[in-house]
């Protein structure tokens, strides 16, 4: 009978300025790999309320489809009550952002990959990215490994 593997860590990434999407799948087929689990499943979560992490091709053309599409659906300049800053108890310098807020609820936080004969069990074209929403920011990523 095997043990049961449980393993957490933590990427840390400087974003880019607004909407960006950031490959993650080369950290955690690393971090799958020095684990040692050979089956099982890894979860990647987002520290954060104003980013998501999804799973989709990372082709330059879609990643900015991807953009100008969250852009149009969730506009920065549109009215949002999260945005009174003046009338919440919150530091001076908060950002308005109720936009990131709302896009990232509307994408989710995390994913969990099955983990198959040591490696994370990806379509050809899949990747895992970070979803950043409302940077530039220094952003984490959890991610948990279970398994035999």
């Amino acid at each position: 009978m095997n043990a049961v593997t449980s393993t957490f860590r933590q990427l840390h990434i400087n974003t880019a300025a607004g909407i960006c999407l950031h490959d993650i799948t080369p950290f955690i087929r690393e971090e799958v790999q020095a684990s040692g689990v050979s089956d099982g499943i890894v979860v990647i979560s987002s520290h954060h309320t104003t980013t998501a992490v999804t799973i989709n091709e990372n082709e330059p053309r879609l990643v900015e489809d991807v953009r100008v599409f969250l852009e149009r659906l969730v506009p920065r300049q549109d009215k949002y009550f999260h945005n009174d800053i003046h009338l919440r108890d919150c530091p001076p310098d908060e950002p308005e952002n109720a936009h990131s807020h709302i896009a990232a609820m509307l994408l989710g936080s995390s994913e969990t990959v099955p983990i198959s004969a040591g490696e994370p069990a990806l379509g050809t074209w899949q990747s895992v990215m970070l979803v950043e929403l409302d940077g530039p920011r220094e952003r984490a990523v959890n991610l948990h490994i279970l398994g035999v």
